[in-house]
């Protein structure tokens, strides 16, 4: 497939500020129209099963879009190959598909090449049917690698596996997600007493990843699928808040990334508690001038 074509697969969302953050290359690539599969980044025991694996539509974002499990995304699709996406995600796929990163790799090659990163399996939770095309509400649930390419239309479709955090437990673990769990209801707190402007919502992301991350069931997923409640926690830290700046979205998006690539569930949870600490400050701070 042409680079022009493959380009063209970069789905319609609600542009963001433009993140120049390029992520690091994760574990697959593709190359005129072809995927090689690398070795997961997830540490498995080499006496360990082999993973589970679901055939699911993938649908290829911009290198300033990763999402990450717990995140909360809108998107308008209203070309025909979306409409077919979602047709499949919701009556063949238990209501999910895959959120990834399509970014065009740098390489002395005439080829075009693209670096297939932060593969994320994401649950479709509301869809509004519009005139043209649909409003879809999407979260992501857990991080995955994407091994093979099986379809190119009329849209993307492969072969994924989870990636999961090394195994991690003990005291220190405990404080650490009771740590993050306060501050993140004191952020949510703080959110609540701003007065926004009326065509700015208030943002209560923060609440609603705390919420998904502490639910017990997910009936609609294989469990191999399934991060533990210490992973999940992890990642519902970084979440966007009102009133955030462009440097500050760009902060968040390093934060993610870094979030992303990492497996150690204590330090995601270290790195969250010092962003949702920020933030908390960063509103404190904004109420005190709109108290005056």
């Amino acid at each position: 497939m042409a680079a022009s074509a493959l380009l063209r697969l970069l789905s319609p969302t609600v542009p963001g500020p433009k993140d120049p953050t390029r992520a690091r290359p994760s574990p697959t690539s593709l190359q005129a129209g072809t995927m090689r599969r690398r070795q997961p980044r997830a540490a498995r025991c080499s006496s360990s099963p082999a993973p589970a694996s679901l055939d699911l539509p993938l649908l290829p974002f911009q290198s300033s879009e990763v999402l990450i499990p717990s995140e909360c995304k809108t998107l308008h699709l209203y070309e025909a190959r979306y409409l077919a996406l979602l047709e499949e995600a919701l009556y063949r796929k238990h209501n999910s598909f895959v959120h990834f990163v399509l970014d065009p790799v740098v390489s002395g090659s005439p080829k075009a090449s693209f670096a297939v990163r932060y593969g994320c399996l994401v649950q479709i939770e509301s869809v509004e049917r519009l005139d043209i095309g649909a409003l879809i509400s999407i979260r992501g649930v857990c991080r995955v690698n994407i091994m093979n390419l099986l379809q190119m239309e009329p849209y993307l479709s492969g072969d994924v596996s989870p990636i999961m955090d090394e195994p991690c437990e003990g005291i220190e673990l405990s404080l650490r997600i009771s740590k993050l769990r306060e501050s993140m209801c004191n952020l949510h707190s703080l959110q609540m007493k701003l007065k926004v402007p009326e065509d700015e919502p208030l943002q209560t992301n923060i609440k609603a990843s705390l919420l998904w991350s502490e639910k017990e069931i997910f009936e609609e997923y294989n469990e191999a699928f399934i991060p533990g409640l210490p992973e999940r926690l992890s990642f519902a830290a970084y979440q966007t808040v009102s009133g955030m700046s462009d440097a500050e979205l760009l902060t968040l998006q390093k934060f993610k990334i870094q979030a992303m690539d990492s497996t150690d569930t204590l330090e995601r949870l270290n790195s969250g508690i010092e962003y949702v600490e920020h933030n908390i400050g960063m509103i404190s701070a904004r109420l005190a001038i709109q108290n005056i």
